[in-house]
Formats: C-alpha cells, sequence, structure tokens
C-alpha cells in the first residue's frame, strides 16, 4: 500500500476517533492505529526499493548513454580511417568526427545530469514524505501519552475515596 495511502487513512482514523469531553484530546482505537503504524514500517522499506529501482534505472540510462557514445565514436573513426587518403575530405571528415564525438559526450552529460536531478527529485519527496508521516505518528504518540497522563491521576484519586 502506498505510504500517503497509509497517512490518509491514519488521519481519517483520528477523525473518526472520539472526543474526550471538554478537553482537546481524542480516544482512538489502538489496535488500528498499531495496525497502521505496523503498515507504514512495511511500506517505508517498499518507498526505499523505489527509490533504488530509479537509481538503477538512471544506471541503465547511463550505460545505454555511454554505449550510444562509444559507437558514436566507433563510427566516427570508421569514416575518418575511410578518408584519410584525401586531403580536403581528410579535414572534413576530422571536423565532423569530433562534432559527433563532442555532441555524444554533451548529451551524454546532459543525460547523467537530468538523471541525477530526478533522483534527487524523488528522493527528496520521499524524504519530505517520510518526515511528515514520523511527525504524525509522534503527534499521536504524545496524544495517546498526554491522555494516559491525565487519566493516571484521576483514577488515583478515585481508589482514594
Amino acid at each position: 500500500m502506498d505510504i500517503l495511502q497509509l497517512i490518509d487513512r491514519l488521519e481519517e482514523l483520528f477523525n473518526n476517533a472520539k472526543a474526550v469531553p471538554f478537553t482537546h484530546n481524542v480516544v482512538v482505537d489502538e489496535d488500528r492505529m498499531l495496525e497502521l503504524i505496523d503498515q507504514m514500517r512495511i511500506a517505508i522499506p517498499e518507498e526505499v526499493k523505489k527509490a533504488q529501482q530509479v537509481m538503477a534505472q538512471r544506471d541503465r540510462v547511463m550505460a545505454q548513454a555511454q554505449e550510444e557514445a562509444n559507437r558514436t565514436l566507433q563510427i566516427a573513426r570508421d569514416k575518418s580511417e575511410q578518408l584519410v587518403q584525401k586531403d580536403m575530405i581528410v579535414q572534413e571528415a576530422q571536423r565532423r568526427a569530433d562534432q559527433i564525438v563532442n555532441q555524444a559526450r554533451n548529451e551524454s552529460e546532459a543525460t547523467r545530469v537530468d538523471t541525477d536531478n530526478y533522483v534527487v527529485d524523488t528522493l527528496m519527496q520521499l524524504q519530505d514524505q517520510i518526515s511528515k508521516m514520523s511527525n504524525q505518528v509522534a503527534n499521536g504518540i504524545r496524544m495517546v501519552q498526554e491522555e494516559q497522563m491525565r487519566k493516571t491521576p484521576s483514577s488515583e484519586k478515585a481508589e482514594t475515596k
């Protein structure tokens, strides 16, 4: 399940919780809360796997770009060798080969930069999602603990009467 869906379910659990009269606190179903937390723990590694897949895809794109650059270089070298015997044609072939090599390098570098940017953006989004989820879980824990603290003195008073 997608981490954002789990966060939505956590929020729904909170919104459907019963309010404690005269406070800003709510009572949530502990089993459902713990189940959602467990599902989040499972989903986070999935998000990390997705990020790793993106990085693997970037590596494949880089390898393809390098392979294309190598093919282009080889084609340029082959053409250059064929035209070596003619003076003017040789100069033109060398210029064109250099242009092709530079273009291939530029395209390869542009692809690498684009891929790196995509990976960084994706990882930053994942980091942001994980941070938001962590804050929501921490707030839920804090609210439950505060509720427990409020209930503990009440039960002690009842026992002393």
